[in-house]
This record gives C-alpha cells, sequence and structure tokens, in this order.
C-alpha cells in the first residue's frame, strides 16, 4: 500500500511549482497595473488606504498603478532568478508576504459578503481578497525554503 510513497518526486518538485505560478502571477498582475483598466481598479480601494493615499496627489492613478506594477514585477523577477540564488529568491519571497498582507489588509472594514446573503456567501470584494490567503502562504513557503537553504549553506 505504501509502495506508492517510495515513487514520490522530491519536494523541489513542489517549490519549483509554487516558484513559477508565483512568477505567472506577478507577471500578470504587474504588466497590468500599467494599464489605465487596472490603474482605475486599483484606485478605487488604493486610493483611501493610508499607504498608498499619499501617492494619488502626487503623481496620480496611473503614476500610483505604475509604481505598484513595477514592485510586483521586480518581486516576480526575483522569485524567479531565486531558482538559481536563494538571497534573490528569499527577497522576491518576502516582497510577496508583504505584498498579499497588505492586499488582504484592505479586506478590514470592506464588504465582504454578498448584500441580502451574508455569510459564507462571498462578494465581490471577497472573491477578489480571499484568493491572496493562499499566494501568501505559497510565498511563506518559498521564504522559508530559502531561508533554510541559506542557512545550511552558512553551517556547511
Amino acid at each position: 500500500m505504501f509502495k506508492i510513497l517510495d515513487r514520490l518526486p522530491s519536494q523541489l518538485l513542489a517549490i519549483a511549482a509554487l516558484r513559477w505560478s508565483l512568477v505567472f502571477i506577478f507577471a500578470l498582475f504587474g504588466v497590468a497595473k500599467f494599464a489605465a483598466y487596472e490603474a482605475e481598479g486599483v484606485a478605487r480601494t488604493a486610493m483611501h488606504y493610508p499607504l498608498f493615499a499619499w501617492m494619488y496627489p502626487l503623481i496620480g492613478v496611473q503614476g500610483t498603478s505604475n509604481v505598484i506594477g513595477t514592485i510586483e514585477l521586480l518581486a516576480g523577477a526575483l522569485i524567479a532568478i531565486g531558482a538559481w540564488s536563494h538571497r534573490a529568491g528569499l527577497l522576491g519571497s518576502l516582497m510577496g508576504i508583504c505584498t498579499f498582507l497588505i492586499t488582504l489588509s484592505f479586506s478590514f472594514g470592506a464588504s465582504l459578503w454578498e448584500e441580502g446573503y451574508g455569510f459564507p456567501f462571498m462578494g465581490s470584494t471577497a472573491q477578489f481578497l480571499f484568493k491572496d490567503a493562499v499566494l501568501l502562504a505559497a510565498c511563506l513557503a518559498l521564504a522559508l525554503h530559502a531561508g533554510h537553504a541559506l542557512r545550511a549553506r552558512a553551517g556547511a
């Protein structure tokens, strides 16, 4: 019965799957921030959020979205480079953790449940935000993987 367990692939396969799926997500969402439709969508939420609100009067809707997109693209690139450099992977994963903690914090005070239904029927805001819990966990897994690899190399 447990013979199949002898044939399991390395856990590195799971790390690679997490890495490249996160790179894909950061690339698509990062590039989208440079489009007007996405900048306007982000502004509806971020404009009222203290971390970003100060940017809108300084550089406008598109400029703020471009900054966010650049950060997302940088995080994705560092996560990709993490396939060869644990330091880069750790930094990119930590950036991802920050990104998803920030987006999940948008849920505080937001209307999450579908009007007229309530919990557990998610409204569009909850549907948009709750997936970030899994992305946060994926970044945490990559950060831990890189951190352990760096510690092992330092101890060797």
